[in-house]
């Protein structure tokens, strides 16, 4: 009982599920999704099992319309399920039930599905394709505004409580649990999508300190982390761990206000270091 999107980002590669319900805990059952295979969202009496197997099948090969056909086939309550697929390549398959509680459809766009059901109107999934499509910014940023599009056009008719982003890289080992570009949920809160749009750009904010800083840009990195909401703690870390990647010494000097508080800073300095040595070597 809930409205969500699945896309592929064309530029990246980039993979994701967005998803926002009146059920406790949406993040935890609706949205799968594998690096370089595909993601999915599973939800109206929500069976779960239809993550790891839709991307177990198109892991092995078979389109999203073939996977997604093959379990539908197999479940007796299909009529109670709704389900959308996209992979690697961005195609798309949806199936709406015929006993899911309307309002209930889905829209499928170029590497995008929107769907939903209990909602206020047939708008709201239409409404969640073009906010999708209109929106710039990450794959993550787009398929938020598409949740926020689809809350404009009046939503879940039982109300807003839940909800989860979950985005994976384009290319990588295709492990269901593997690396994560963002994976944020909301469980329980009066506006879910306003709490959503924080963790996010919390998220965002960290991620700025990734392989791509160096130390001409480190300054600007921190202060878009800190317009992101990220501690001055975290920014001071991650500036002396960004820096130790070319000049230890200065590494060190932007830790030391940390480690002059509390000693443990610098241990937890040198491991992050020799892991990303030998992640590296």
């Amino acid at each position: 009982m809930t409205y969500s999107l699945v896309a592929r980002d064309a530029a990246t590669g980039e993979l994701g599920v967005a998803v926002q319900s009146r059920s406790f805990g949406t993040g935890r059952v609706v949205p799968w999704a594998a690096a370089g295979v595909g993601a999915v969202a599973t939800q109206s009496f929500t069976l779960a099992s239809y993550g790891p197997l839709g991307l177990g099948l198109l892991r092995e090969g078979a389109s999203p319309e073939d996977a997604l056909a093959e379990l539908v086939a197999a479940d007796e309550l299909r009529d109670f399920r709704q389900v959308a697929f996209v992979d690697a390549q961005g195609r798309t398959a949806a199936h709406t039930g015929a006993a899911c509680i309307p309002s209930a459809g889905s829209h499928a766009g170029d590497g995008f599905s929107a769907q939903g059901n209990m909602l206020r109107s047939d708008e709201v999934w239409t409404a969640a394709a073009e906010g999708f499509e209109s929106a710039s910014g990450s794959l993550a940023e787009r398929l938020l505004a598409g949740l926020d599009a689809a809350e404009s056009a009046g939503g879940d008719f039982r109300g807003r409580q839940a909800g989860a982003i979950l985005v994976v890289p384009g290319e990588g080992a295709g492990e269901i649990w593997g690396e994560r570009i963002v994976d944020v949920r909301v469980d329980e809160h009066e506006e879910p999508l306003r709490e959503l749009r924080r963790l996010l750009r919390f998220e965002l904010g960290q991620r700025r300190f990734g392989p791509q800083t160096t130390p001409e840009s480190l300054d600007e990195a921190a202060a878009g982390a800190r317009d992101d909401g990220v501690s001055e703690d975290v920014i001071t870390y991650y500036s002396a761990l960004v820096a130790a990647r070319f000049d230890r010494d200065e590494g060190r000097r932007r830790l030391r206000p940390l480690e002059e508080r509390e000693p443990r800073w610098g241990r937890a300095f040198e491991s992050a270091l020799h892991m990303f040595e030998r992640r590296v070597g």
